[in-house]
């Protein structure tokens, strides 16, 4: 596994950090909320924010919208 040791992260834990950022704005959890200290870890956790958010917004946008819903 690959781990840098200077800045306390890998690649499992910015994994990690993106799965929660993702699930944390689809709850509607602010961004501001993020638990993570670092740089590194908190770019990962706001990426899945940010990529969630256009997720929601994007469904949110599109609810009103009747051919969004034929399959």
């Amino acid at each position: 596994m690959a781990r840098d040791i200077k800045l306390g992260w890998d690649v499992e834990a910015l994994n990690k950090a993106y799965r929660q950022g993702y699930m944390a704005a689809t709850m509607g959890m602010e961004k501001t909320r993020c638990p993570y200290r670092g740089d590194v870890v908190i770019a990962a956790w706001e990426a899945g924010w940010d990529d969630a958010d256009t997720v929601v917004r994007d469904d949110r946008d599109n609810a009103g919208d009747l051919f969004s819903h034929i399959a």
